[in-house]
């Protein structure tokens, strides 16, 4: 109950600090902009607060209650470092699939077409008391070769190597994902954005050989000042195959809504 009760704090702390610094900035020099400047040390700094009505990750339901997804991304030339973290507002589970995530990532450019990353995460299960480590591969395109549209496009291979005794998965995810804005209108910066993937799970967290997930998203990017915007969307979640199997992942097709907000320092 008692470390329930510090759950529930900390995770409704971290979104009035994120809530806070977006709605009222304290500028840079809080952050030690000033003291970066003077090295000439070029640091972007971000958050994101996302609020969904299930959690769903690679095909399966994590959460079937509402959660509450604080993020702040710290970059320095082509270096990403990301704290991320998921909570159930409703603790109708009692907070088991509360989340803490740490990724550091490198991306390289290669042209104005083709860019390649690596990265690590680590993935903290808190009132679980278990983890799992994850890295991965990918390979980015602008655009498709060929066609006019402005179609963002990146494969990526993870492969788990956390112990299954502690909550890894010891197991290989290849994901394929597209995504297009169409914007709305110029002078205010609206769009409307559509977002494709396709997955393939390779004995990960399933007892099968093989699974594979589709997800489909549409949303609403919504400018609300130079540096903040809120993005609702509306996704749906297609297992197949182990993932789909009643006697392995048991993971149903369905609909969940969103909204995100983004804050750039």
């Amino acid at each position: 109950m008692v470390k329930s009760l510090l759950i529930t704090v900390r995770h409704v702390t971290l979104g009035v600090l994120l809530i806070t610094g977006m709605l009222f900035p304290l500028g840079k020099s809080v952050y030690g902009a000033g003291i970066l400047d003077e090295l000439h040390i070029d640091v972007d700094i971000s958050g994101t607060l996302d609020f969904y009505s299930d959690y769903v990750w690679r095909g399966f339901l994590l959460d079937r209650d509402p959660v509450i997804q604080p993020g702040i991304h710290i970059s320095a030339y082509g270096f990403t470092f990301s704290f991320w973290s998921s909570w159930d507002t409703d603790n109708n589970q009692g907070g088991q699939s509360d989340e803490i995530d740490y990724v550091i990532d490198y991306t390289k450019a290669i042209n104005d077409l083709l860019s390649v990353s690596v990265g690590h995460t680590y993935y903290d299960f808190p009132a679980a008391n278990l983890y799992s480590r994850e890295f991965y591969v990918g390979l980015g395109l602008s655009k498709i070769p060929g066609l006019d549209w402005p179609v963002e496009t990146s494969l990526t291979y993870y492969r788990d190597y956390g112990d299954q005794n502690h909550g890894g998965g010891l197991g290989s995810y290849f994901s394929l994902d597209m995504a297009y804005s169409l914007l709305l209108h110029e002078d205010t910066g609206i769009s409307l954005d559509f977002g494709s993937h396709f997955g393939y799970n390779r004995k990960l967290f399933i007892a099968g050989t093989s699974g594979y997930d589709i997800g489909l998203s549409l949303a609403l990017t919504l400018p609300l000042t130079d540096t903040l915007t809120m993005t609702p969307s509306i996704n749906y979640s297609i297992p197949l195959d182990d993932l789909k199997d009643a006697n392995d992942g048991n993971q149903p097709e369905r609909f969940y809504t969103g909204i995100s907000f983004a804050y750039a320092f």
